[in-house]
């Protein structure tokens, strides 16, 4: 259902329109697929707004060159979904880019380190090493991820803070994020579920291949 609104938003967004509509639309939509919910208020961040990691959808309108960064779920038979896409609302500058990229190795070195018996703390290290390896570490303020279930935060986190092992048949996300105040901010996200030799993928949204919802 996520990925569903996800497609359809890069369809549905144009200069002009607020976070707001954009984020009651999400709405709207994943109920009409058939969620029962959203599993959280969605995160629909514009141009600087994007730099705040729980930005609230105001009246800030879309405009050629933003960063739009949705993070959102889909409640559905009891359990929640949680994903974040960053797009460029037209071509991106170099910095953009640089900055997308370096999110993007993030999560995949992250995503890489999960499997059973892995260190929650270390996986989220080697994917904050990359971050802080480009001289972005104090521009990321967040663990890489957490549990997610019947609530939308759960056990186990991954973060500096706390050490837990992951087992199989756990779910959680991966989630690095660069945040520059007054310029902008990239946060990838997927959900996925540990398996005996590392993890599957629930979400399935395009990354590298989205760059610009107005095509």
């Amino acid at each position: 259902i996520a990925d569903d609104t996800f497609a359809y938003l890069m369809d549905y967004v144009k200069p002009g329109m607020t976070e707001s509509e954009i984020a009651v639309e999400l709405e709207f939509f994943m109920k009409k697929q058939g969620a029962e919910s959203v599993s959280f208020d969605p995160i629909v961040a514009l141009g600087a707004n994007s730099a705040l990691p729980h930005a609230t959808p105001g009246d800030r309108e879309v405009r050629e060159g933003d960063i739009l960064l949705i993070d959102m779920g889909a409640k559905y038979r009891g359990y929640c979904s949680d994903m974040t896409r960053t797009v460029f609302i037209g071509e991106p500058t170099d910095k953009m880019q640089e900055v997308y990229e370096i999110v993007l190795e993030a999560q995949e070195v992250g995503l890489a380190a999960l499997g059973p018996g892995e260190s929650t703390k270390e996986v989220d290290g080697k994917a904050r090493d990359v971050i802080e390896e480009h001289g972005y570490g104090d521009k990321y303020g967040h663990g890489l991820g957490h549990g997610v279930g019947l609530e939308i935060h759960e056990k186990p986190r991954l973060a500096q803070t706390e050490d837990n092992v992951l087992e199989e048949g756990m779910v959680v996300t991966v989630e690095p994020g660069i945040y520059l105040p007054g310029w902008g901010g990239v946060r990838i996200e997927d959900m996925v579920y540990i398996t005996e030799k590392g993890y599957e993928f629930f979400s399935r949204s395009p990354k590298r291949e989205v760059f610009n919802p107005l095509g």
